[in-house]
């Protein structure tokens, strides 16, 4: 049967299903991901979303199947679990309650529903989960080129450059053709003769690799696995290879590998000179035939390996290629390897090999050059037009032996040459030609942040010197991770229109293994970017299976006395306030309480709160009388002083009030969790960390705290520690400072947040407006009058280093919540209930914005025009909304034509919906 007519034929068949008004079932889940290879057998939870065309629709009973074949479902036999008709509305992370799953198996489900009439939906379409085999299972050999202990790598994570002994580094660096840090090929060849049921794949090449079976590249990923701290975890990644994969006869495997993170000691620029290892392979392919019996082929001493035409390959300094030791046919049958070498069983990385189940790192988007320069003869600059994480594609000509290097590179220098000082040099890709026709490369192993690339000695387009080879074509890859995106805002406002936009290109470029702080100069993961901007990262992109993932690397990096360190993975210990700062640390307590109330997952406060108990105690070590003194504090805070340690407000409040909010965090997971010792021991701890941050820092005659910077008074706000009976004078002293600066803002990476957030929920919106409503520094109008295409490191980007940084990004927050609308309930976590309560602020006119929430999709539109405010709002099947109106309590409101009852909150009309799409008027 034609494919495309099955495809077409279903979607008909299922629009013309949901336009009857009965309810649907769509996008099944296990574990919050489809079709998942990697999930752990003792939890395993389904989810599904709803779809009706009938308002206020809600799912009265579930009944799900779970069966061994997909056979056996399609005759609706739940071998493994049947649950029977459940009277339940919970659509999200049902717990699986059937037979016990083995491990490496595939499984197969479906579901219905019932409507809040108990009118019986279809069944759903057949989804299928695979869980993880065991390590018994797996029994991991590790082979490569070299041991490590004949490798001679370095131990230990205090070699940072600007600390590492010269002449020892040197030592490590001086050949570079060592099989220490050499990519390496590595093959096996094996015949099959029999049909194939099923294949599987678990790999893990460290520090990256790239799989191909009979030449044919498997996966997506770029730069898998995942990054991890690899003596407590290592990632392997599983693949499920259709029949076309494999072929009767003989097949190959072929793994490149690459050094990554896992491997660092490199020439060029480098940020630190830290090794777990020399690259490494672990393999397992699991081969089902129909007969039933099996085949097994792993990494052992079997394999052969060669070195790679890749001849340098650096995280951080970049990668060269030499076409003339290519092999052609390596990693396809019948090639003859008798020149290759036996690989050496290597020592397994200390980590515990894990299932990667965050999603993987991808090419979303390429650039085609914008514009071409020829600063002199044969010497080109050639802009990208966006400034991006990743590396170039190159199509080239000439002679075999010629080169060309491109070096990339954020801005231009005076003279118009690409400027890497602020980001990390030398850094460059280095191809070298063999001489066949038009050659097209590019890297594997190495990325950077880039929007120019500089070519020196070459030919562009047209062969002007035949001495010369000639670029015939140059396009820039973007990579970042594939969790893919939730959220759309668009406003009257071209200001904040091209803000959102500049901030989600530094969000993207940064959303790689870990979501780094630059994509070139470090790379690595700081902690406070990810809970500052929490709420934008989560209304923008789905993080279900990422934040989980930071959330396990937090795990493993806290020390044994409770620290958890600024940045995870800890691959280089900087040291003092840059390992030990209350704001950094504190994500693994907020970010928990983050998933639970974006989510509705549970699960992270319940796995890690032993880890957001141990860091409020590691805290509670470090105070004097429940004050913490320690740390960056407001980091880059605004103002006329260099950018770094805070300047405006005093560390210790800042260090104190997290504190605070950590034992605040931790008490309310204990009373969650039932575990009411805790929550009474760390609900006391709050108290008094409260009373004396108050003794401390507050001065009850000016009614100002600490230096009366915006920082200052706006933290003790948001966290709600002021006293209630001085809260609108401490709010009205804050509102003077931003006045007295002209409008303008003084906090800086930690501060923005509780800035923008005290002002949005105390109902100074027009305040947020103006000031971030300009286009002078600090703000984001300068960035963009600046010319620039990502969000930078400084609110003024000729003073900061880095041109692609998120930290500063927190007003994404304000654009969803606020002139969008669209608010979490806490009592109802995961938008099972949720409010929409958009703000008409400023001279704005329009606001549209949209959420695809667990449940579906949400939508607050709104639109002034000709005196009548228009909000267009769309809730999700199975999900009820507030909406509270931002016009007065005698406004005459209709809801899809009708005249309406509202009811009033106290400040603002509401009206309670359920599902589906509404136009409401108010005149």
């Amino acid at each position: 049967m034609n494919i495309t007519k099955s495809i077409l034929s279903f979607i008909f068949l299922f629009l013309t299903f949901i336009s009857s008004g009965q309810i649907a079932v769509q996008k099944l889940t296990c574990e919050r991901a489809e079709n998942s290879l990697t999930i752990n057998p003792n939890q395993v939870r389904f989810s599904w979303k709803l779809v009706s065309q009938k308002e206020n629709n809600s799912q009265k009973s579930y009944e799900v199947l779970v069966a061994s074949s997909a056979e056996k479902l399609n005759k609706n036999q739940g071998d493994i679990w049947a649950s029977g008709k459940v009277n339940s509305n919970q659509s999200q992370l049902v717990v699986y309650k059937g037979k016990a799953l083995k491990n490496g198996s595939q499984y197969f489900w479906k579901v219905k529903v019932w409507d809040k009439n108990n009118k019986e939906s279809k069944w759903s379409p057949t989804a299928f989960f695979r869980t993880i085999p065991t390590l018994a299972d797996l029994n991991p050999t590790w082979i490569g080129a070299i041991t490590k202990a004949n490798s001679h790598l370095p131990e230990g994570r205090n070699m940072h450059t600007a600390t590492f002994n010269r002449a020892k580094k040197d030592s490590y660096i001086n050949a570079s053709d060592s099989l220490s840090r050499r990519s390496i090929m590595l093959r096996k060849s094996f015949s099959l003769d029999k049909k194939i049921k099923e294949a599987v794949v678990y790999v893990s090449g460290l520090g990256h690799y790239e799989l191909t079976i009979n030449g044919k590249k498997i996966g997506n990923s770029e730069f898998a696995p995942l990054w991890t701290d690899y003596d407590k975890t290592v990632n392997f990644n599983t693949y499920l290879l259709s029949n076309s994969d494999l072929i009767k006869g003989e097949n190959a495997i072929g793994v490149l590998l690459g050094n990554g993170m896992y491997n660092t000691l490199e020439a060029r620029y480098t940020k630190f000179f830290v090794s777990f290892g020399p690259p490494t392979l672990f393999f397992q392919m699991k081969i089902k035939y129909e007969d039933g019996s099996e085949k097994v082929i792993k990494s052992d001493a079997s394999w052969k390996y060669s070195k790679s035409p890749i001849t340098y390959n650096s995280i951080f300094g970049g990668e060269d290629y030499n076409a003339n030791l290519e092999q052609k046919g390596w990693d396809t049958p019948n090639f003859n390897d008798k020149n290759w070498k036996d690989v050496v069983v290597q020592e397994a990385p200390k980590g515990i090999l894990t299932a990667q189940t965050a999603t993987p790192i991808t090419i979303n988007k390429t650039y085609a050059v914008k514009e071409s320069k020829e600063l002199k003869p044969n010497f080109f600059i050639f802009n990208m037009g966006q400034n991006l994480s990743g590396f170039p594609n190159v199509k080239v000509k000439g002679k075999k032996g010629q080169k060309i290097q491109l070096w990339v590179g954020e801005g231009l220098n005076d003279d118009g040459t690409v400027s890497q000082g602020r980001s990390g040099k030398p850094y460059y890709f280095e191809y070298t030609l063999k001489g066949d026709g038009v050659e097209t490369w590019r890297p594997k192993f190495s990325f950077y942040g880039y929007q120019y690339i500089q070519v020196e000695n070459v030919n562009y387009k047209n062969e002007k010197d035949a001495n010369l080879p000639t670029i015939v074509d140059l396009e820039s890859n973007f990579i970042y991770n594939s969790a893919g995106e939730s959220g759309t805002f668009e406003s009257s406002n071209d200001l904040f229109n091209k803000a959102h936009w500049l901030i989600n290109n530094a969000i993207k470029s940064n959303f790689q293994s870990v979501l780094t702080d630059c994509p070139h100069r470090e790379k690595l993961g700081w902690l406070e970017e990810i809970h500052l901007n929490g709420p934008g990262l989560m209304f923008n992109y789905n993080m279900e299976n990422y934040f989980p993932a930071v959330m396990h690397n937090i795990s493993d990096s806290q020390r044994d006395n409770g620290l958890i360190p600024s940045i995870v993975p800890e691959y280089v210990v900087f040291g003092g306030d840059f390992t030990d700062s209350p704001e950094w640390g504190i994500t693994g307590i907020i970010l928990p309480w983050m998933q639970y109330e974006f989510y509705g997952d549970a699960s992270l406060l319940e796995k890690y709160y032993p880890i957001m108990k141990k860091y409020v105690d590691y805290l509670t070590s470090k105070s004097t009388n429940h004050i913490v003194s320690h740390g960056l504090g407001d980091w880059y805070d605004y103002g006329d002083h260099a950018a770094g340690y805070a300047k405006n407000s005093p560390i210790a409040l800042s260090a104190t009030s997290h504190y605070y909010y950590g034992a605040y965090l931790t008490a309310k997971a204990a009373k969650m969790l039932n575990k009411s010792d805790d929550a009474a021991k760390y609900g006391t701890l709050a108290s008094e960390i409260k009373t004396a941050f108050n003794k401390e820092f507050f001065n009850p005659e000016t009614k100002q705290y600490g230096t009366s910077s915006q920082f200052s008074n706006a933290v003790p706000v948001f966290m709600d520690i002021v006293e209630p009976q001085y809260k609108d004078a401490v709010m009205q002293n804050l509102l003077a400072d931003i006045k007295a600066k002209g409008d303008r803002l003084t906090t800086g990476d930690v501060g923005n947040r509780y800035l923008f957030q005290a002002l949005a929920q105390n109902g100074q919106n027009e305040v947020m407006y103006k000031m971030n409503n300009h286009y002078d520094a600090p703000g984001y109008g300068f960035q963009i009058k600046f010319g620039l295409t990502t969000l930078t490191e400084q609110w003024d980007p000729r003073k900061g280093n880095s041109w692609n940084h998120f930290m500063m990004g927190q007003i994404e927050e304000w654009f969803y919540q606020s002139l969008g609308g669209i608010v979490p309930d806490e009592k109802n976590p995961g938008f099972k209930h949720f409010f929409i309560q958009p703000e008409v602020v400023g001279e704005m006119t329009f606001v549209k914005s949209s959420y695809e929430s667990v449940y579906g999709k949400i939508v607050s539109n709104w639109e002034k025009k000709d005196n009548v405010l228009i909000l267009e709002v769309e809730i999700p099947v199975n999900t009820t909304a507030t909406v509270k109106l931002p016009v007065a309590k005698t406004a005459v409101v209709k809801v899809n034509k009708k005249d309406v009852k509202v009811g009033f909150d106290g400040k603002k009309p509401t009206l309670e919906l359920g599902s589906g799409k509404y136009t409401i008027e108010c005149k």
